[in-house]
């Protein structure tokens, strides 16, 4: 179990796991949280401050800089390092990643991954778009609790959406830093040729 959460989160609600089961943190933002990332939790219960943060596009811009976080940040790259160099090898599958809403810093982790095997962009893009169909419970949830203290819905679409322009943002970083996918894994997350290939042959069938 690969656990992609910051300290506040993990604290906050603790995963439960099966007796044996490996537990490896791997905080992928532990960089970012600072500023007005680390205020988003308060904003859900104080629509003025989602105000201040979210509106007027400042949502957007946050949420696709943090997209390019998941591709610079040090603490992302020691993250998603820990995670490829450990499913790499089989004694540590099968194996689960998760954030808090499995679509962002999870989101980035399968999309890379898929990347990495060849999966044409526009595939990986539609199966990255597909979280807003099984999140769509949570996030009316959390947009109706925010609407009955008066807060508007609308404000909380930047993070709580799925965007198609957040992917494009952690993939022109990749291009921008590393020149290619293979480049962002053996340099920026230290998984090198032979790992690649061992995830290849672990997860791709070939006729």
């Amino acid at each position: 179990m690969y656990d992609l959460r910051s300290d506040p989160e993990r604290q906050a609600q603790a995963d439960q796991l099966p007796p044996g089961t490996k537990y490896v943190v791997a905080d992928v933002i532990g960089d970012a949280m600072r500023g007005s990332f680390a205020q988003l939790t308060e904003m859900l219960s104080t629509p003025e401050l989602a105000r201040d943060l979210l509106g007027d596009g400042r949502g957007i811009s946050m949420w696709t800089e943090l997209y390019r976080d998941f591709v610079r940040l040090d603490s992302a790259h020691g993250a998603y390092g820990r995670l490829f160099t450990g499913i790499a090898e089989e004694v540590n599958r099968p194996a689960l990643y998760h954030c808090s809403t499995g679509k962002d810093r999870t989101g980035w982790a399968t999309a890379a991954l898929l990347l990495l095997l060849d999966v044409p962009y526009e595939l990986v893009m539609k199966d990255f778009l597909r979280s807003a169909i099984y999140l769509r419970p949570l996030v009316e949830l959390m947009t109706n609790a925010f609407a009955a203290q008066g807060g508007d819905p609308e404000l909380l679409q930047p993070f709580l959406g799925i965007v198609p322009g957040y992917l494009d943002a952690a993939r022109d970083e990749v291009s921008r830093s590393f020149g290619t996918i293979e480049g962002y894994f053996a340099v920026g997350l230290n998984v090198d040729v032979a790992m690649q290939q061992a995830l290849r042959e672990a997860l791709l069938v070939r006729d």
